[in-house]
């Protein structure tokens, strides 16, 4: 009877650290959520690395200035839906696209700079 008692608790443990263990993994399904999450566009010799870029709602794109000369990301919408500060090499600017529809955008010192990002 303990022998059986030892047996079935034993059991029992080694399915909670089993489950334990499995809780604490990542889904790679989760994972793959959070790198949809966020997107990069480099700023680089007078353009905008990715002239038409499309994420989903929600994503968060980043713009780093790569130039050696600063550089702006603007909004052409009216008003403005974003706008960044004028941006020194190797400073980044940040916005979370919330809503669907396409942002089309340039760098307010050099107009001639344009993109566009298209949200999903």
């Amino acid at each position: 009877m303990r022998r059986s008692v030892f047996v079935a608790v034993s059991i029992a443990l080694a399915a909670l650290g089993i489950g334990t263990i499995r809780a604490g993994a990542k889904n790679p399904r989760v994972v793959d959520e959070q790198k949809a999450q966020s997107a990069e566009v480099k700023i680089d010799n007078f353009s905008f690395g990715s002239p038409e870029l499309t994420v989903s709602v929600g994503t968060t794109v980043t713009w780093t200035n790569r130039d050696d000369i600063p550089h702006t990301v603007t909004s052409s919408d009216d008003p403005k839906v974003f706008k960044s500060k004028v941006l020194d090499t190797d400073e980044k600017f940040s916005f979370t696209f919330t809503k669907a529809g396409t942002y089309p955008y340039f760098c307010s010192i050099h107009p001639k700079m344009t993109a566009k990002v298209i949200v999903q």
